[in-house]
C-alpha cells in the first residue's frame, strides 16, 4: 500500500508519496509525469516518519540551505533509469552536470560505445522523487536550461535559490 500527504512549498503544493518505509513519489501538483510511481491504490496519511523527515528535509531546502541527510528513497526503476537517478543524487547543492556528462559517465562505467544525451534525458524527466533527486540540476549543453517536468519556471527559481544563477539569470554560461 503506498500513502501520500502534501506539502505546501514557496512554489506551489508538493504530493509525497511512501511505500510506507521510504519515499517513493515527490512532486510539484500538476507537473508532468505527475504521480506515475504511485500504486492506484493509496491512501492519505499525513503521520508517517518518512513524511516527518521529507517535510523537515524540505524546510532546510526551502530556506535557502543544503539539507545534510537524504530521506531513504525508494527508487521505483529501471537499471538505467535507476543509474541516472543515482548519478543525479550525487550532483551537489549549488552545482549542476549536463546531461551529455551523464551519458559520458554511464558510458565509461558499462564500458560502451555510446548512451544518447536522451536517453539520460527521458530518465532525468521521469524521475519520481523530484527536488531531493535534483533533476533541476541537470542542464544542457553550455550550461542551458532545458525541460524540467516541474516547469521551467520552477528550475530557474531553484537554480537561482541554490546559487547557481544570479536572479534574471537564464542560463548557467
Amino acid at each position: 500500500m503506498d500513502y501520500t500527504t502534501h506539502y505546501k512549498s514557496p512554489l506551489g503544493g508538493i504530493t509525497l508519496a511512501s511505500d510506507g518505509e521510504a519515499l517513493v513519489g515527490l512532486w510539484f501538483d500538476g507537473q508532468k509525469h505527475f504521480a506515475d510511481a504511485l500504486a492506484e491504490q493509496h491512501e492519505e496519511c499525513d503521520d508517517l516518519p518518512i513524511f516527518d523527515e521529507t517535510r523537515r528535509w524540505l524546510d532546510i531546502y526551502f530556506s535557502g540551505k543544503a539539507p545534510d541527510f537524504t530521506p531513504r528513497l525508494g527508487m521505483k526503476a529501471s537499471g538505467f533509469r535507476k543509474r541516472v537517478w543515482e548519478i543525479m543524487l550525487a550532483i551537489p547543492f549549488g552545482q549542476t552536470m549536463s546531461y551529455g556528462d551523464i551519458a559520458r559517465q554511464i558510458t565509461r562505467e558499462r564500458d560502451v560505445p555510446t548512451i544518447s544525451a536522451q536517453a539520460v534525458g527521458g530518465a532525468v524527466g521521469h524521475n519520481s522523487i523530484s527536488l531531493i533527486i535534483p533533476c533541476h540540476r541537470v542542464v544542457g549543453t553550455g550550461g542551458s536550461l532545458t525541460g524540467y517536468a516541474g516547469g521551467i519556471d520552477r528550475k530557474l527559481h531553484l537554480l537561482q535559490m541554490e546559487g547557481v544563477l544570479q536572479p534574471n539569470q537564464k542560463s548557467c554560461e
